[in-house]
């Protein structure tokens, strides 16, 4: 593992496919334009809308998102999280599913969503993301990579559920994603405490690439993508409007702050 620049891409996507697609080419051209090798996307980073309308182009959302992510891999020779979008299933229902790509355009790692967002806020928005969408099975995947580290994948609402990232880190991550569509009402008294909450408890770095503003009817969230470090220091914050935030990923630092703070080494219970 080296040290280098990490992008988390924070995005307002509507629910129209072919802008959301520009915005992000946008994005990621200015976080490789500013040095970053490793490039992450927001939860519903290409389709954010009404459930009905959502399922109804899920196969055209999925197949154009995954081609997306390979062709943007490829012609800028990073490596990029597409951190959320509707992959057709049984049943009528989708997976919400998180891809990283290589820089070959390779598919390395998927993992489809296991927690879902069924939540009435108190803001009086009633959520019920498992009436369109399927939960996944499987715990979340890890790539190994020799040059950016070993990769945890997760999303949105996993971050409250601690027992993922112990998972992760026990299968040896040193990065955790966290892609988001964090809602507004919730994001402005958690969203911020549980990554670093997630970072500090496993001593990895924690990148988390958000949507921000208003998508659709009522539907707003929080912003503020972020990059943390494994003391829990944030490195980088994108705010409240579309960007990026940028932040250097530095094996020394992952070190240094195990070796002060082997927590992972005086488990108890596994």
């Amino acid at each position: 593992m080296k040290s280098y620049i990490a992008a988390a891409i924070q995005m307002t996507s509507l629910p129209d496919l072919q802008k959301n697609l520009v915005q992000a080419e946008e994005l990621i051209d200015l976080a490789v334009r500013r040095g970053a090798e490793l490039v992450s996307l927001p939860e519903n980073f290409s389709f954010m809308g009404e459930e009905e309308e959502k399922i109804a182009s899920a196969e055209a959302i999925g197949l154009q998102s995954e081609k997306f992510l390979k062709t943007m891999a490829q012609r800028f020779q990073v490596t990029i999280l597409g951190g959320g979008f509707p992959v057709p299933t049984e049943g009528g229902k989708v997976y919400n599913t998180c891809l990283l790509v290589d820089p070959n355009g390779t598919e390395v790692a998927r993992y489809r969503k296991v927690h879902l967002f069924d939540v009435d806020v108190p803001d009086g928005i009633t959520y019920r993301e498992s009436n369109t969408v399927k939960a996944g099975e499987d715990l979340p995947s890890v790539y190994v990579s020799p040059e950016l580290g070993t990769l945890g994948l997760s999303v949105c609402y996993d971050v409250r559920f601690p027992e993922v990232y112990r998972h992760l880190s026990y299968k040896g991550a040193d990065i955790l994603f966290v892609p988001a569509a964090f809602t507004a009402y919730t994001g402005k008294d958690h969203w911020k405490v549980l990554l670093q909450a997630r970072a500090i408890e496993n001593t990895c770095y924690t990148i988390a690439p958000a949507q921000t503003g208003r998508h659709y009817g009522r539907r707003q969230t929080h912003g503020h993508a972020m990059i943390i470090d494994p003391w829990g220091t944030v490195l980088a914050d994108a705010g409240e409007e579309p960007g990026v935030a940028i932040a250097e990923i530095n094996p020394d630092r992952l070190e240094q702050v195990r070796r002060q703070m082997p927590s992972l080494q005086h488990r108890v219970f596994i």
